[in-house]
């Protein structure tokens, strides 16, 4: 085989492959978005900066085909560190209220003189943890690394690797989801400390709401128990001014 025979087959074979990548729907590392950049653009559209009020219906079912549980609660977030959650629904539990400062979190009952310490990955009701409801701050609680770029739902998907910045989290890994066109959340995938998969969240129904397109129904699918399911559906978020004051144990048990 002459020289010149072997150049022209190594030069064709640059140019399949040059032809190929833009197929492969692959992003090089060079070409890869700020992970952590993407992240904070995800916060921001679930929630507003500022001080904010919000509801929040769940409604959960059991693969037992038993019929579904409501809760309705009130969350009144200021900075992303500080949470009050007041329980509205049911009436048998109305009064307890939660508190969350930073990733420090109490419950406050009626019944209790002292507030409770809790985890944020306890669960509250269904498949919802306490730290899905009294803390949405992605971008304090985990490091993101860029996975991917993949098809969902017919559309780019930029696809993100969180990794809890310690173990006072909700949970140790998310693999995320994110639209590429509006860096809109589309799905998350919530992992224990052992790799097992806990359950997975798709976020739906955006719509108006303080200012922004946001999302307005959170779906929470049980990994372990197929059928487990729960539906949070946020109504009425406003930004409003709210005293530091409030988010004290102080002032807490004085409304309790």
């Amino acid at each position: 085989m002459t020289q010149p025979f072997r150049l022209r087959r190594t030069v064709l074979r640059i140019a399949v492959l040059s032809a190929l990548m833009p197929l492969s729907g692959l992003t090089s590392a060079a070409d890869a978005p700020d992970a952590n950049a993407l992240l904070a653009s995800t916060d921001a559209i679930r929630f507003p900066q500022e001080s904010f009020q919000v509801d929040i219906d769940i409604e959960s079912r059991q693969n037992d085909g038993e019929g579904a549980d409501h809760h309705r609660y009130r969350v009144l977030s200021k900075g992303r560190e500080d949470t009050v959650v007041l329980t509205m629904e049911p009436a048998s539990e109305r009064g307890q209220i939660l508190l969350m400062k930073q990733r420090d979190l109490w419950i406050f009952m009626p019944s209790v003189s002292q507030p409770v310490r809790l985890s944020l990955a306890q669960r509250l009701t269904g498949q919802v943890a306490n730290g899905d409801l009294a803390r949405a701050n992605f971008t304090g609680d985990y490091t993101a690394k860029y996975l991917r770029e993949e098809a969902m739902e017919g559309k780019a998907a930029h696809v993100l690797e969180l990794t809890a910045v310690d173990d006072g989290v909700t949970y140790a890994k998310v693999e995320y989801w994110i639209d590429a066109a509006t860096t809109r959340p589309i799905k998350a995938a919530f992992y224990a400390i052992s790799g097992r998969l806990l359950k997975t969240c798709e976020y739906m129904d955006y719509k108006e709401m303080a200012g922004a397109i946001r999302p307005t129904r959170l779906v929470m699918t049980d990994a372990l128990k197929a059928g487990n399911v729960s539906v949070m559906s946020y109504s009425a978020m406003n930004p409003r001014p709210l005293p530091d004051k409030l988010f004290t144990k102080e002032y807490l048990k004085k409304l309790n």
